[in-house]
């Protein structure tokens, strides 16, 4: 196996409060706990090197996710970047995200974050209409976001990634459009688009709203048109960027990456085998013990697929070979099949059609 890029994952666990669809490890934030987390990021960090995980390789990103990074008191995310730079290589032309959403964020963080090195956000806006945004739990108004998308612009960020759901509950086709037209308007990098679901342990999942199947196609439709119209062609299954994000596309691509804070899982290639690891969730748990699980990935071959057909360049078949250590081969039943199908299709390399992409988890479920 090639050793492939290595990125660095690290999560902040805390929110102003939980969202009702939200199943990321994310809490509401209580009393002042920063600094002391992010010590015990710093030191998770040192039991991964020590571990020799990752050899002295070059960090090509980093993303901060969440929760909400952007509550993070500065102080302590300057130690956290400080303890970082002296630690790990980092690339030339890194890219390093943060997670920010209105209503936890302002033009003194943004300003601190981008003096400490971080050169793109990811803004949670999720909707530019104030009903579906009470109704989905932000804490947030229309303007705010607004506000905050052009006060991380002012303060010098021009890779801004703006998050936006669709599928609400009595939500219409022109009510999304019009949030995507806002979107575009703000002029971002990147737009991440997605629909809302839900998942189990929420309070959606409890007291599920009332979604339509139908209306979602047609807004998957139009807006995905509009999109690509206004120069954001689709990458990759909910992003549209003419800049695609490093740090994402490596994941896609199964490339490695450290994770380290509470619930953080990481993927690493060593000469014989690739690993995960695993922290614990719960950030009291992680801030005591700071003990991570390892396990080996026994489905390379699914796991590659997983990812790499969400990319709608798909995959060279080398690169299977390089990422997993097997060959084609060892798919060649399922890979016949989706052909057949007409859910794949090769063109150099291997990707989704329309059918596939439309239909991607069955596609993706083919190879398992």
């Amino acid at each position: 196996m090639t050793l492939p890029p290595l990125s660095l994952y690290i999560h902040y666990p805390w929110c102003v409060k939980k969202c009702p669809y939200c199943d990321f490890n994310s809490h509401q934030q209580q009393g002042d706990n920063d600094k002391a987390y992010m010590q015990a990021v710093l030191a998770d960090l040192d039991n991964q090197l020590q571990e020799n995980l990752v050899q002295n390789r070059e960090i090509q990103t980093i993303f901060i996710g969440g929760g909400t990074p952007s509550l993070c008191a500065i102080d302590a995310m300057e130690e956290l970047f400080l303890g970082l730079q002296e630690r790990l290589v980092f690339a030339k032309d890194i890219e390093i995200t943060l997670e920010a959403n209105p209503g936890a964020s302002d033009k003194e963080k943004f300003s601190a974050f981008r003096a400490m090195g971080v050169n793109r956000l990811s803004i949670g806006v999720q909707s530019f209409n104030d009903t579906h945004l009470q109704n989905l739990g932000r804490i947030h108004s229309a303007q705010q976001a607004v506000e905050t998308v052009q006060g991380a612009q002012a303060c010098g960020f021009d890779n801004i990634n703006i998050d936006l759901m669709f599928g609400f509950e009595n939500q219409s086709v022109a009510e999304c459009l019009s949030d995507v037209k806002q979107a575009i308007a703000l002029n971002p990098a990147h737009l991440s688009f997605y629909q809302l679901t839900i998942e189990p342990n929420t309070f959606f999942a409890k007291y599920p709203p009332t979604l339509s199947q139908e209306t979602n196609w047609e807004i998957q439709e139009q807006a995905h048109q509009l999109l690509v119209q206004a120069g954001f062609p689709q990458y990759e299954i909910s992003a549209f960027s003419q800049r695609p994000a490093k740090h994402n596309v490596n994941y896609w691509q199964f490339g490695d990456y450290l994770g380290i804070g509470a619930g953080a899982h990481g993927k690493i290639t060593l000469d014989d085998e690739i690993i995960r690891t695993l922290q614990s969730k719960s950030p009291v748990d992680f801030m005591q013990n700071n003990q991570h699980k390892t396990t080996p990935v026994t489905q390379s071959s699914f796991e590659f697929m997983l990812n790499a057909l969400r990319l709608k360049a798909g995959f060279a078949p080398d690169l299977f070979v390089q990422r997993t250590g097997l060959t084609l081969d060892n798919i060649k039943e399922p890979l016949q099949k989706a052909f057949e199908l007409g859910l794949l299709e090769q063109k150099g390399n291997i990707r989704a059609t329309e059918k596939g992409f439309d239909f991607l988890n069955d596609l993706q479920q083919i190879f398992l």
